[in-house]
């Protein structure tokens, strides 16, 4: 039995420092306009919700969803948000594909997760992407207001749906319309 665990010990030790090997000798590719590979991106999106559900705290919004609110939102969304997670024009960001991993289509691809693990993704960012952390940029209330937007997206009042058409061109799509499945992301 001690013959065998010795052998596993090896083992582990030495994959552990051949891994480290070909990451610090420079054979891991860095390039960020890499599509991921299906098993990556469904490791990456596992250990994320995993990290929010074990640290963000269940906060409810403290900003009440009014249409000047969700206006608001929708302009910092413009404002900090579109050139990466999309445009309100309904067309997937031009830099979606130069990130690693691709950024989410926020508009075309909204989120379904609840709006303490939008806020918390906004306030602290995400690590290993290009998503910033947005606390001490955003105030409290801006991170609130953009998060009760993205979290409203399909379900928009009239009044910040008319406001979205007479700014954009065009107003927020339908799920039908997009033909994109919904996306549980950071």
């Amino acid at each position: 039995m001690r013959k065998f665990l010795w052998g596993v010990l090896i083992t582990l030790l030495v994959v552990f420092v051949g891994g480290l090997s070909v990451a610090l000798l420079g054979y891991l590719p860095t390039h960020a306009n890499a599509t991921p590979p299906k098993w990556e991106e469904s490791l990456a999106e596992r250990a994320l919700d995993a990290s929010m559900e074990h640290r963000a705290p269940r906060v409810t919004n403290p900003i009440p969803a009014t249409d000047e609110n969700l206006i608001e939102g929708m302009k910092i969304y413009t404002m900090n948000c579109s050139l990466c997670h999309g445009k309100l024009d309904n067309q997937r960001s031009p830099l979606e594909r130069h990130f690693y991993p691709p950024a989410p289509q926020l508009i075309v691809e909204p989120v379904d997760d609840p709006e303490w693990h939008i806020y918390y993704a906004v306030r602290t960012g995400v690590r290993y992407t290009a998503m910033p952390a947005w606390e001490g940029v955003l105030t409290p209330d801006q991170m609130w207001k953009v998060t009760a937007f993205l979290t409203r997206l399909e379900k928009l009042p009239p009044g910040v749906q008319d406001y979205w058409k007479n700014s954009f061109g065009t107003g927020p799509q339908t799920h039908a319309e997009g033909g994109e499945e919904h996306h549980h992301h950071d």
